[in-house]
């Protein structure tokens, strides 16, 4: 299966809750922190979620 590599670009200050909790969920907790999981459909989602906050690359 193919990976992403996701990185957060922007703060979650001034976010929902909700968006706070995504970033957590993927394992960001700073700006600038990368990581990388499999393209699963439930990861998807919750980057498209988060998307105007972080930088996606897929990975083959």
């Amino acid at each position: 299966m193919a990976k992403v590599k996701i990185t957060q670009l922007k703060s979650s200050i001034d976010r929902s809750k909700r968006q706070k909790a995504t970033l957590v969920a993927l394992g960001l907790k700073k700006i600038n922190q990368t990581v990388e999981h499999e393209a699963s459909a439930q990861i998807l989602g919750m980057v498209a979620k988060v998307d105007h906050l972080v930088k996606v690359e897929h990975l083959s």
